[in-house]
């Protein structure tokens, strides 16, 4: 049988990283491909080249990177094309690999996986695959994030965002949208992450200070305590491949905002409150609609728990088992 040599450098707490660290520790027979340094690095094309020279077997990538040679034997996962959609979401350096070296993995590689049919339907359109080529292998809700977490209580109400401070997150314009919402002003907004200058502006202009909390780095398994304890979760992003985020909300039994765009509506199906994420007005009347309707809440909590408990992360392994028994 064949090796499979696995980048484990790319294993994490979130997005691909939680992808990685849950293949990784699955029963797939992987082996590391034993590489150091930042995959995304600039020169990791090269280096990873020169690995596989002296390797027979396999190369699975569960990010982004492939080498320039090889390429028949590789197995890529491209998560999403948001630094070739999204002009201001990438460097020069970025959008040159993506479309020098990314477009011609996916052409010529064994296979390629990804995260959702909307990623699907954007690589086939960005590279010209045909379908059979890309593979959905999904996402999962890891043990942490379930309806026995004890809930984050720090004595108030609270809606919760989750993100990176990255403008594709939209935070600027929810945190908008938060401040405009005629809600009791005892509701706080709590991000995940530390504070950025943009959000501060935000803050000072409407003078919520005392209504903005942070953080800081979370745990997942404080960051279930969050979800679990938060009145919902606000994630209303411009872009996301999966929007893992809004199936662990669920799987917490707190409801859910978020975007009628890119892959959410696909994942979060009648389990989320739909919004267009470029209307600061239509997520303040979501905000206040799920505060203020209890009844529709619950139904929200009951549809994403049902949504939530269809992502596991062992559906995604038989799914890249499978990938991979067909290479063999």
């Amino acid at each position: 049988m064949k090796k499979i040599y696995f980048d484990s450098r790319w294993c994490g707490s979130h997005g691909i990283g939680r992808f990685a660290s849950e293949i990784k520790k699955s029963k797939l027979p992987l082996q590391d491909i034993r590489l150091h340094g930042n995959p995304a690095g600039r020169f990791d094309v090269f280096k990873l080249t020169l690995s596989l020279f002296r390797l027979d077997g396999l190369f699975f990538s569960p990010g982004y990177n492939a080498p320039l040679l090889f390429l028949e034997r590789s197995i890529i996962t491209v998560h999403d094309l948001n630094h070739i959609d999204l002009s201001y979401n990438s460097s020069f350096l970025k959008k040159m690999y993506y479309s020098f070296v990314l477009k011609r993995a996916c052409i010529n590689s064994a296979k390629v996986l990804t995260v959702s049919e909307f990623s699907k339907d954007r690589i086939m359109k960005w590279s010209g695959v045909d379908a059979d080529k890309v593979i959905v292998v999904g996402n999962g809700v890891s043990n942490e994030f379930n309806l026995n977490v004890k809930p984050y209580q720090p004595g108030f109400p609270y809606v919760f965002i989750v993100g990176n401070r990255k403008a594709h997150k939209n935070e600027v314009r929810a945190l908008e949208a938060f401040c405009l919402a005629i809600i009791p002003k005892e509701i706080k907004l709590i991000f995940s992450g530390d504070i950025s200058a943009e959000l501060k502006k935000i803050i000072d202009k409407y003078n919520v200070n005392n209504r903005v909390l942070f953080s800081g780095s979370l745990s997942n398994d404080k960051l279930a305590q969050f979800y679990r304890g938060a009145e919902f979760l606000l994630f209303p992003s411009l872009y996301e491949g999966f929007g893992l985020p809004a199936i662990e909300s669920m799987a917490c039994g707190t409801a859910v905002i978020t975007s009628n765009s890119t892959s959410l509506v696909e994942i979060s199906g009648d389990a989320a409150l739909l919004v267009n994420p470029e209307s600061t007005s239509e997520i303040t009347h979501a905000i206040e609609k799920l505060y203020n309707d209890i009844d529709y809440r619950n139904l929200l909590i009951k549809n994403g728990i049902t949504r939530a408990g269809k992502y596991t992360w062992e559906g995604t392994v038989k799914k890249i088992e499978a990938a991979i028994n067909g290479l063999l």
